[in-house]
């Protein structure tokens, strides 16, 4: 995936500058979890004298502070407090919720100063749903599996302190259990098929839907006159949040 325009809007580029605003000014170590292209290992190789980038694919970073590394957040293979500082956005919310809980103790474990946490805030992960025609199994968008707010993030770093917690950007989507239901029903034409991550369930790319049925258009118009239900009352909200925290001695 050409990662370039997507790092050049105006949305991401609010969203790198609040990012930056959190991270320490300098340091000696630092991990970036899910470094893919490598866009804030480089600028974390600004401040830092050595940046571990990490993926589950090696990436291929050139950088002379920058090390390259293929591993899985889920069991890391560094010593305790190895790290003055661990970096990990967008990259929670695709982690499957059994394994969570793993995933956030190893980055608390190998950190000895400060985590930085970016993630969606309190996403609907039901709008944007799709459907693989695969194995006709239901897929949340983009491949993000959980939705988080304040409390649950603190509850999964329970060895840190929240330092700082930041908002980026707004949303109002939302829907309900019968419009998403009814979703469902209609094939889901309406999801984000455009997404680079596969299906959940049968990991195939997914494929735009076929033609609906008049029963699957009739399901679409019940579930946008269901979903209005829900807009009426949708308040904006922030579409990232950010928690910068200290790890207890």
């Amino acid at each position: 995936m050409d990662l370039t325009e997507y790092r050049a809007s105006s949305a991401e580029q609010k969203r790198t500058e609040d990012l930056l605003e959190l991270m320490p000014a300098s340091g000696a170590t630092a991990l970036d979890i899910g470094a893919r292209d490598g866009h804030f290992s480089v600028l974390l190789a600004e401040r830092f004298a050595s940046v571990v980038a990490l993926d589950l694919e090696k990436p291929g970073i050139e950088h002379p502070r920058v090390v390259c590394v293929q591993g899985n957040a889920a069991k890391l293979e560094y010593a305790d407090r190895s790290f003055d500082f661990v970096f990990c956005a967008e990259v929670l919310e695709h982690i499957p919720p059994d394994i969570l809980p793993t995933v956030c103790r190893e980055i608390e474990r190998v950190c000895r100063g400060t985590i930085l946490i970016g993630v969606p805030y309190r996403q609907d992960i039901r709008v944007g749903r799709t459907t693989c025609y695969t194995c006709m199994g239901k897929n949340p968008p983009w491949g993000h599996v959980n939705s988080f707010d304040e409390q649950r993030l603190a509850a999964l770093f329970p060895g840190c302190e929240v330092e700082r917690t930041t908002y980026v950007g707004e949303n109002a989507e939302g829907t309900n259990a019968l419009a998403a239901a009814l979703m469902d029903l209609a094939g889901n034409p309406y999801g984000a098929y455009d997404q680079e991550e596969p299906c959940i369930h049968c990991g195939v790319a997914l494929v735009p839907p076929p033609p609906r049925t008049i029963p699957q258009k009739v399901f679409t118009k019940l579930a946008f006159w269901a979903q209005g239900a829900t807009r009426a009352f949708a308040r904006p909200r922030a579409n990232w949040v950010h928690v910068k925290f200290a790890r207890r001695a």
